[in-house]
Formats: C-alpha cells, sequence, structure tokens
C-alpha cells in the first residue's frame, strides 16, 4: 500500500525503512511535551512573576512599580524567541526536525530549572535581577524552537485530510502545561504559608519541571525523523540557507502568520497573567481563588482547542480563525463590564470561559494553518519565525501594557488594546487565501 492510498501525500512507499512514519501515539507524545512543558515553564514565570517576584527580585520599590518590572522580565524571554527560531529553523531546516527539537527541549528546560535555583534580591541585589534576565532570555532561544518544530512533527505525519487535527497535539501541550503549572500552585499554596511561598514554594515549579524535561527527551530520541523531510533529503530539495531564501521567498506569509497568530497570545496573557493580577488586588480574589478559577476555565480551552481543529479540516482553516476573530472583537468591547464589583464570581467565571473557549477557537487551527503557510525547504524556519514574532507582537509586553492601561485609563482601554490585535488578525486572514487543500510534500 502507497503513502498516497493512505493519506493523500505522494510518497514512496511505507515499508522503505527511511519512510517509515511514527506512531500516532509516539507523535502525540513527542509533540505534545515539548509544548506541555514550554507553557508550563511560561505559565510557571507568569504566575511567579505576578504575585511572587515583585518581592522577591524588587523589593526597594512600591508595589505598582515592582510588579510591572516583574512582568517587564517576563517580557525578555519573547525578545529571545525570534533568535531561537533562527538559530533552530535554520538547523531544522537543514538536518532535521528531530535533533533540533532535543536541543531546544534541554535548552528551555535547563534554564527553567536554573531559575528556581537563584539566590534572591536579599542576597545578590541587582546581580539577581540580572540573572533572572539571562536565564529567562536562554530559556527564550530554546522556545523559539519549540513550537514549530513540534508543529511539523504533528503535521508532516497527519494523513492530508486531518493536518488539523494532528496539529492540534502540539496546541494541547498550552492547556496541559497550564493545568500542570497552575495546579502545583494550587497545591502549594494551600499547604504552605505566604512567607513560605515567598522563601521556597515557588522556586518548587521551575525544579519541578526537569521531570517534563526528562520524559521529553526520553520520547524525541525514540521518534524517528518526518517522512516529509526525509523524502525531501531524498529528492536534495533541502536548502543550506534556510533563512535567507525563507525571507526571499516568503517574507508576506511571515507577517501573516505573525499578525494571525498575534492576538492568541494578546487574548492568553489578558485571561492568564493580566486579569490573575488585577483580580488579586482590585477585585478582591486571593491568587489561590483565582487559580482554582482558571484551572476550571483551561479544560474549557483544551476542548475547543480539538473541537475548532476537527472544524478546520471540514471547513477550512480561513473561515474557522475569521469567526474566532470577528468574535474576539465583539468579547473586547465587552469583557470589561464583567470585571466589575469585589468578588464578582459570576462576572469573572463568564469572563474566564467565554474568553478561553474563543482561544480554543482562535489557538487550534494554527498548529495547521502556520506549517501550510510555507514549503517544505523552509517550513520549519517560516513557521518558527511566525510564531516567535507573533509572541514578541501579541505577547512579550501584554501583562505590562495592560497593567499600565487599567492602572491609568480603566480596563475599558484593556479592551480596547484586545480589540486593535483582534482586528489586525482579522484583516491579515482576509488577505490568506485557504490552506486546508495545499500540497504539503511540496
Amino acid at each position: 500500500m502507497t503513502t498516497a492510498t493512505k493519506t493523500g501525500v505522494n510518497l514512496p512507499t511505507l515499508n522503505q525503512p527511511d519512510l517509515a512514519r511514527d506512531s500516532v501515539k509516539t507523535v502525540i507524545l513527542a509533540s505534545m511535551i515539548g509544548t506541555a512543558i514550554e507553557f508550563f515553564d511560561f505559565y510557571a514565570y507568569g504566575t511567579a512573576a505576578a504575585t511572587y517576584f515583585p518581592k522577591v527580585f524588587f523589593p526597594e520599590v512600591t508595589t505598582t512599580i515592582a510588579t510591572l518590572l516583574s512582568l517587564l522580565t517576563f517580557g525578555v524571554a519573547f525578545v529571545a524567541r525570534p533568535l531561537g527560531s533562527f538559530i533552530f529553523g535554520h538547523f531544522g531546516d537543514k538536518v532535521g526536525r528531530k535533533k533540533t527539537l532535543v536541543v531546544s527541549l534541554l535548552l528551555m528546560g535547563g534554564s527553567t530549572v536554573l531559575i528556581g535555583l537563584l539566590p534572591d534580591y536579599h542576597t545578590l541585589g541587582i546581580l539577581a535581577v540580572i540573572l533572572l534576565c539571562v536565564c529567562r532570555f536562554i530559556q527564550g532561544i530554546g522556545l523559539g524552537g519549540e513550537w514549530s518544530g513540534a508543529a511539523l512533527v504533528a503535521t508532516e505525519n497527519a494523513p492530508e485530510d486531518k493536518r488539523a487535527f494532528y496539529g492540534a497535539f502540539p496546541e494541547l501541550g498550552a492547556p496541559l502545561g497550564f493545568f500542570l503549572s497552575n495546579g502545583l500552585f494550587f497545591l502549594l499554596e494551600t499547604f504552605l504559608t505566604p512567607s513560605q511561598m515567598l522563601t521556597f514554594g515557588w522556586r518548587v515549579p521551575f525544579l519541578a519541571s526537569a521531570v517534563l524535561v526528562v520524559v521529553g527527551f526520553w520520547v524525541r530520541t525514540k521518534m524517528q525523523e518526518t517522512p516529509l523531510f526525509r523524502q525531501a533529503q531524498a529528492k536534495q530539495l533541502t536548502t543550506k540557507s534556510p533563512l535567507t531564501l525563507v525571507f526571499k521567498t516568503s517574507w508576506r506569509q511571515i507577517v501573516q502568520g505573525t499578525l494571525i497568530v498575534a492576538v492568541t497570545y494578546t487574548l492568553f496573557y489578558t485571561l492568564a497573567t493580566w486579569s490573575l493580577t488585577y483580580a488579586i488586588t482590585s477585585l478582591g480574589f486571593s491568587n489561590r481563588e483565582y487559580l482554582f478559577l482558571l484551572m476550571g476555565a483551561i479544560i474549557v480551552f483544551a476542548v475547543l482547542i480539538v473541537y475548532a481543529s476537527k472544524l478546520a479540516d471540514i471547513f477550512g482553516r480561513r473561515r474557522v480563525l475569521l469567526a474566532s476573530s470577528s468574535a474576539l472583537i465583539i468579547f473586547s468591547l465587552l469583557f470589561p463590564y464583567l470585571l466589575q464589583g469585589q468578588r464578582n464570581f459570576t462576572g469573572v467565571i463568564i469572563f474566564l470561559v467565554v474568553g478561553f473557549t474563543l482561544m480554543g477557537i482562535a489557538f487550534g487551527p494554527v498548529g495547521a494553518l502556520l506549517p501550510e503557510l510555507f514549503k517544505t525547504e523552509v517550513r520549519y524556519s517560516g513557521a518558527g519565525i511566525s510564531y516567535n514574532l507573533a509572541a514578541i507582537v501579541g505577547a512579550a509586553f501584554t501583562p505590562t501594557i495592560a497593567t499600565w492601561l487599567a492602572d491609568n485609563w480603566g480596563i475599558k482601554f484593556v479592551g480596547l488594546y484586545l480589540g486593535i490585535m483582534a482586528v489586525a488578525c482579522l484583516i491579515s486572514l482576509l488577505t490568506v487565501k485557504e490552506t486546508k487543500d495545499v500540497d504539503f510534500s511540496e
């Protein structure tokens, strides 16, 4: 039986050893584990930056300034991510997806563990802050090669009519990492005192990520290179200078992909990081209470990723994403009215559930859409650069900007900020042709 018969992709027969595919189970684990670690690390950092780092690393300034400075360190990794996408995209398109994914996993996991070992400001002074930023920068470089490689492992192993569904595997790492990170913080805050959390409790999630790294390393060393990349190698379609080629031939797709994905970052960090800080400082919630609400809402996020990806395989990626970006514009105008009053559980739950529903619809299909915008020879570079530029545009300073807007102009301007990003996504989608039926083997 040929691959064309099974998947619709025009590849040589599967009984050739160099074109054998990994099992679906291996593809799921290999693509999901890295993004789970990525988002576990980022959620752990986001939670710590919003609640503990102001006192641990910035104890000598006012609470507001300490929070802003702490959230600025959150943005350091996002600035580093495009550099990581250049490095890992170059080698991912040149030597393969597997090797670069193993290295990116070790780099981001190692730097996360080091953050958990850092001395605080009272021990090292400003040097502690510098070391925090250095670890965060290195973490960002590793993260820069993670998502795009994981998305390619999934989609380049997928049947042609299920690419969006397979592309949901790395996307599901987002809610999984979030749930594990916030669940661990929730348990720690249940059994430790606030003083203990400031002293050592906040470090536990960073150190615990080492377990996920070991599992991820084992899974990825066992997997094979993707069949489409091996086909490209056999046909000598790989290039020695993928970065030069991708900017020369696919700069328009990079811009389109960046703007399409950026709003998902803005929405997520508005929901998960800014709203956590705002709920604690302005709405009367405890950190533990709000983490519990976030953990419930994240289940909705996971379910909608899968559902939206299946819809994208049926109706096309563009149609699903146009619907989500249009709904996000409406949500951005209405959500500030939900975050009114003290301890308004009803309003907050609606805000989180609706927000994460739209997040799942917007995020699920991009696991297929971004890789489909680029040819095999520059797919790792193109998808990675787009995804990580989107991280800067949409997320690097979202918690800081949203906090400043809420403090100075009110939360309606936080909604306006999200709405502008949704409009940019909508405009970009209108310039993109449907990618559902592209020849993914080219």
